[in-house]
């Protein structure tokens, strides 16, 4: 059986869960649930990232310590993944003792192969990256260039990482794997930051203590991304298993902003290959989202928190909308007009209308029995193509690409009712086939959209009279045309989703 692992970044506790973490995690949750339906052997990871000094200085602003800050922040990510249907396998803290074995294991297998040394830093140091940055890199010679806030002086003796000895071992793993970052735009971006020149970093800190020791220094507690990218690792046993590791590595597939580009695509896989792993499979990196074309973020004052928009919205609309409208790589701009908008059209016109139609007319001209579908249908070569273009943009990452091929075989099934108007028509053969067609084509629908929208889509299995829920079916055999049985009651509930207005 193939495995698909997939992973989120893990969120910092200094800050709580709103729509920019949301949205990274939605598309891995619907991403995972893609490959489940496909019967591959999953493991969907999240969680959050409690160590280091921004963290020690958020909780000291809430007059908390470290571990009751995480515990609190930590369990509001838990709730809000909870809210929007997250289907997670494991959620990892980096305050666990199975992360500190892991991160201990992992840098002494690094250190012990003579990639670390001792020396002093100093430098220029953005608390809330949690990165050092040369002056040149800094916006005005001050400012950090992703948060935009004055960077501190920090000097103090570190172990250091010998990450300009990967320069090019880096760069042949690139030119070996040309496709492993996506976009290729990312890619390139990843490549420049390589081919300017790597200068060894620090990997440790001895002014905090809020982190996991370093093994061979107990004074000294890694320095947070070191500490961080490794729980891609502890999850799959990594110091503990090694069976288990050697099952699930290196086949992941790393869902990540384009902030975090440069830990993920150059040091990660730097760190890997010094410790004597294979990197990563695939690293998925998309944009920012954008409220009036700024970032979203704690100190720009622009967040917005999913439970506030799924009041409105309900679950299923607030997913539908950020992976429909926001397709995964460019930025994509928010905003609570083009949310209205993209229900109505997508949801409460073609969706909700297509299930309302076809529940209306077979209780009335059916006798509410469903009929079978037409094996010549001319319904069965959309759906072929439908389900082709839907799985390679699944296999992409790309949700808004999969869900416009999705919604192609929703928008033909409304429109071949029009053409035929069983409304019109006396009860008999003509009215069952042109019925049985839609239900057929309902059914495969409710199989392909149950990634982004789950319980709409359960709900549509049910009132068409099917067992199971879609989820529990295996592409692609599934998604082959023919298989609505018929003879099923068919139920004409309540709008699936009523169309909304934006108030004024």
């Amino acid at each position: 059986m193939p495995r698909f692992y997939v992973t989120t970044p893990i969120y910092y506790v200094n800050d709580v869960p709103h729509v920019g973490h949301a949205y990274t995690t939605v598309t891995a949750d619907a991403v995972a649930r893609w490959h489940r339906l496909l019967g591959d052997e999953t493991f969907f990871l999240t969680g959050t990232d409690e160590h280091g000094l921004k963290v020690m200085r958020a909780a000291q602003e809430h007059g908390l310590s470290p571990q009751e800050h995480s515990d609190r922040t930590s369990a509001r990510f838990r709730e809000a993944w909870d809210l929007l249907g997250i289907t997670y396998d494991d959620y990892i803290r980096t305050t666990e003792p199975r992360h500190a074995r892991s991160v201990q294991s992992f840098m002494q297998a690094i250190y012990d192969n003579g990639w670390i040394y001792k020396d002093v830093y100093s430098g220029l140091y953005c608390v809330s990256c949690e990165a050092y940055y040369t002056e040149d890199e800094l916006i005005e010679g001050t400012n950090c260039p992703i948060h935009l806030r004055p960077v501190e002086h920090l000097e103090e003796e570190n172990w250091f990482f010998k990450l300009s000895a990967f320069t090019q071992p880096l760069l042949d793993w690139y030119e070996a794997n040309p496709d492993v970052v996506a976009p290729s735009g990312k890619r390139n971006e990843a490549l420049g930051i390589i081919r300017h020149g790597l200068a060894d970093i620090s990997i440790s800190r001895t002014s905090i203590d809020w982190g996991v020791t370093v093994p061979w220094d107990p004074d000294h507690v890694f320095y947070v991304w070191y500490d961080a990218l490794i729980n891609y690792a502890t999850a799959i046993g990594f110091g503990d298993d090694p069976e288990r590791f050697a099952e699930w590595w290196p086949a992941v597939h790393h869902l990540l902003g384009k902030d975090i580009l440069r830990f993920h695509c150059v040091y990660w896989p730097a760190m890997l290959l010094a410790a004597g792993l294979e990197p990563p499979h695939q690293l998925n990196v998309h944009g920012f989202l954008l409220v009036g074309g700024t970032k979203m973020s704690k100190t720009g004052l622009n967040q917005i928190f999913p439970a506030d928009l799924v009041a409105d919205f309900g679950v299923d609309g607030f997913r539908y909308h950020f992976l429909r409208d926001a397709p995964f790589g460019p930025d994509g701009d928010f905003s609570y007009e083009g949310m209205v908008t993209r229900f109505n059209s997508d949801l409460a016109n073609n969706l909700g209308n297509l299930l309302s139609r076809v529940a209306t007319v077979v209780t009335k001209k059916c006798d509410g029995i469903g009929p079978a579908p037409r094996p010549d249908s001319p319904l069965a070569l959309v759906a072929a193509e439908v389900f082709a273009a839907t799985a390679e943009a699944w296999e992409a990452i790309q949700p808004s690409l999969a869900l416009e091929a999705t919604w192609r075989l929703i928008r033909e099934t409304n429109a071949y009712l029009e053409a035929n108007e069983p409304w019109k028509l006396e009860p008999g053969p003509e009215v069952d086939a042109v019925m049985g067609d839609a239900l057929e084509a309902l059914r495969i629908v409710a199989i392909l959209a149950t990634p982004a929208v789950p319980g709409t889509c359960a709900e549509i299995w049910r009132r068409i009279g099917l067992d199971d829920t879609p989820a529990e079916q295996r592409l692609p055999a599934a998604a082959g045309w023919g298989a609505y049985p018929g003879g099923r009651a068919v139920e004409k509930g309540d709008a699936l989703f009523p169309r909304l207005k934006i108030e004024s």
